[in-house]
C-alpha cells in the first residue's frame, strides 16, 4: 500500500489537505466555473511560468473570443496570438491552436480522457493532462506543477533542483503516491492553491499550513532550501536593430516572423544587424525614399537563453513603399485602428510609446 494510505484518509497527506482546502481553499477563479476539459485545459497553459492575477483577465477574453475547442480550431492564428499578446511564451498559443485542431480533426471534437493521449498532444506535458484528468474528467491522476513540486520537495526534503530528472522523478513518486482515489479534482486545486498561497516560494507561512506537522523541511527548520535552485550560468548578449518605418499617415511598419523559433509567427518591427543600416533596409526593402533616422534609447529584452540589446531607430518614409501586403508578411500598423494581430511584448510596448511620437520633435 502507498504511503499516502498508510494513515486513515482523514488523517493523512490528502485527508488534511482537503479539510484545509474546504475552509481556505480558492473556489472562484474564472476556469474553476462551468468545468470542462477545454477550460480546464486553456487555463494550466496559461498558468505556466505565468501568475493567477495576470492570468485572469486574459482567460477571460479568450473564453469570450474562443468558447470551445471548435472555435479556437477554427480560428486564424493571427487573432489567437492577438490574444495572447502580452502573456508571453508563444510557442503556449501555438500550441493551443495546433492541439485544438487536433482535438476537432483526431478526436471527433471530444478531449482524450486519459493522460497518455492527452499528452500526445502538442504543448500537453504529464502535469498538464493529469489536471485536465483529474479536474474535469474525474479521474486519478498525479499532477506536478511548481507549485506541487515546492510542496512536495519541502514535505519530503527531496533535494537538487527538480530539472535534474532523478530529482523529478522522485517527485512524481510522491505526486503519485499522495494522489488519492476520491474527491481528486478537489485534491488537485487544493495541492496547487496550498503552494501558491501558503507554502509560497519566500517566506512560506508554515503556521498555516495543514501539512506541517509531517513536513520534514519545516523540522528542519529549512524549507527554503527546498526545491533546489537551478544552477546560474551567464546569459549571452546579442544586438539587434529595429527599423520603425514610418508611413506618411502615421502608421508603423511590421513583419510577420516565421513560424519557428523566436517570436514564432508574431508581428514585429523589421531587424537589421546595426542601426545604421535601418535606411538601407527601407530603400532595399520597400523602395521607398527614407527619411534621416532617429535612433531611441536602447532597452534589454531578456529571453530564457540570452538577453537581446534593443535599439530602436525611427525611420520617416516619404511614400507608402510598394512592398508591404499583408499576404507578403508585411503590413502598416496604425495604432489609432489596430489590427487584430499578435505583437510580440517588445513591440507592443514600442508602440504604447510610439503613440505620442511626434516627428518634428527628436526622439
Amino acid at each position: 500500500m502507498s504511503r499516502a494510505f498508510e494513515d486513515s484518509f482523514e488523517d493523512g497527506f490528502a485527508g488534511r489537505l482537503l479539510a484545509w482546502f474546504d475552509d481556505h481553499g480558492r473556489k472562484h477563479l474564472p476556469w474553476q466555473q462551468a468545468i470542462d476539459p477545454y477550460r480546464v485545459w486553456v487555463s494550466e497553459i496559461m498558468l505556466q511560468q505565468t501568475q493567477v492575477s495576470t492570468v485572469i483577465p486574459y482567460f477571460e477574453r479568450f473564453m469570450a473570443a474562443f468558447p470551445d475547442v471548435k472555435a479556437l480550431a477554427a480560428a486564424d492564428i493571427d487573432n489567437v496570438l492577438h490574444h495572447w499578446t502580452g502573456l508571453g511564451y508563444y510557442a503556449r498559443a501555438r500550441n493551443l491552436h495546433r492541439a485544438a485542431r487536433a482535438v476537432i480533426g483526431e478526436h471527433g471534437g471530444r478531449f482524450p480522457e486519459t493522460v497518455d493521449a492527452l499528452a500526445a498532444l502538442p504543448g500537453i506535458g504529464r502535469s498538464t493532462a493529469g489536471a485536465i484528468v483529474s479536474i474535469a474528467c474525474g479521474g486519478r491522476a498525479p499532477i506536478l506543477d511548481g507549485n506541487v513540486k515546492r510542496v512536495l520537495a519541502r514535505y519530503h526534503a527531496v533535494a537538487g533542483w527538480p530539472g535534474r530528472s532523478a530529482v523529478l522523478n522522485t517527485l512524481w513518486e510522491h505526486a503519485e503516491a499522495h494522489t488519492p482515489g476520491q474527491r481528486v479534482a478537489d485534491y488537485t486545486q487544493a495541492i496547487m492553491d496550498l503552494g501558491a498561497t501558503v507554502c509560497t516560494r519566500s517566506r512560506p507561512a508554515c503556521a498555516l499550513c495543514p501539512l506541517a506537522e509531517g513536513c520534514a523541511a519545516r523540522a528542519a527548520g529549512n524549507p527554503g532550501d527546498y526545491p533546489g535552485k537551478k544552477p546560474r550560468k551567464i546569459l549571452p548578449q546579442r544586438q539587434t536593430a529595429f527599423v520603425l518605418a514610418r508611413h506618411p499617415d502615421g502608421a508603423w511598419l511590421l513583419e510577420q516572423r516565421p513560424p519557428a523559433g523566436i517570436w514564432g509567427g508574431l508581428w514585429c518591427f523589421p531587424e537589421v544587424t546595426s542601426p545604421g543600416d535601418a535606411e538601407t533596409w527601407c530603400r532595399d526593402a520597400l523602395q521607398a525614399e527614407p527619411g534621416t533616422g532617429s535612433p531611441l534609447a536602447p532597452f534589454r529584452h531578456t529571453f530564457s537563453h540570452y538577453h537581446l540589446d534593443i535599439t530602436p531607430v525611427v525611420i520617416p518614409l516619404d511614400s507608402a513603399g510598394e512592398a508591404v501586403t499583408e499576404s507578403g508578411g508585411r503590413l502598416w500598423y496604425d495604432p489609432a485602428s489596430p489590427p487584430r494581430i499578435g505583437l510580440a511584448a517588445p513591440v507592443l510596448r514600442l508602440i504604447e510609446t510610439l503613440t505620442t511620437f511626434d516627428p518634428a520633435e527628436d526622439p
